[in-house]
């Protein structure tokens, strides 16, 4: 089981965690979970507040990721506006904005920075969120921080370990078998489907 460095915080009803597995992983990541609409509200007013808290808090990007690193000026120039903006600023995109969100071909999820594999599409669940949600990240492949960037709603912020972009936050309303909740913004995301479906690579770059 993943081991977390910091406790994690849920927006929603604390709700009990499971160790073990009364489903397939197919049948999680093929299931809805069922939509919660007190979430989504909490979530919008984070987004209120979440974009000048980052910049503030981020006016000088300095995550450095294990593998591959930029100046903030290369970052600029690889990444499109939305993608700079969550990636090497932290921001948030809007709920049901990415396509990634409905996105139910076999594959992986990898980070929009440096191609790095972060999820499996076996872990993606519907949250009702309207984020890429994922009950658990790929061995090894994210780093998780407390976030305080708002003051009353303290949070663990999901960042890639490769390149340290901003992907998202895990909170611990999720399925089981991990009962975690891995809300990730499509812009920081791309998608390559496993050999036999489809061969094309869906990311959201506006």
């Amino acid at each position: 089981m993943l081991m977390h460095k910091y406790p994690v915080f849920a927006t929603a009803r604390p709700c009990r965690r499971s160790l073990q597995c009364a489903a397939t992983t197919n049948q999680v990541s093929q299931g809805d979970h069922r939509p919660m609409t007190r979430r989504v509200a909490l979530g919008g007013i984070s987004l209120l507040t979440a974009g000048s808290a980052a910049s503030a808090a981020l006016a000088k990007d300095d995550h450095i990721g294990e593998r591959v690193a930029h100046t903030d000026a290369e970052w600029k120039a690889l990444l499109s506006s939305g993608q700079y903006n969550i990636l090497r600023r932290a921001g948030t995109e809007l709920p049901f904005s990415s396509p990634l969100n409905k996105e139910k071909r076999r594959g992986t999820f990898v980070c929009a920075g440096c191609s790095a594999p972060l999820f499996s599409s076996t872990a993606k669940y519907n949250s009702g969120t309207g984020w890429p949600s994922f009950y658990e990240p790929l061995p090894g492949a994210v780093t998780e921080t407390l976030d305080l960037s708002i003051a009353f709603m303290p949070r663990t912020e999901v960042r890639c370990k490769s390149c340290g972009g901003h992907i998202g936050h895990v909170f611990n309303d999720g399925p089981e078998p991990t009962g975690l909740r891995y809300c990730m913004n499509g812009l920081a995301l791309a998608f390559n489907p496993a050999e036999g479906q489809q061969q094309k690579v869906a990311a959201a770059t506006s």
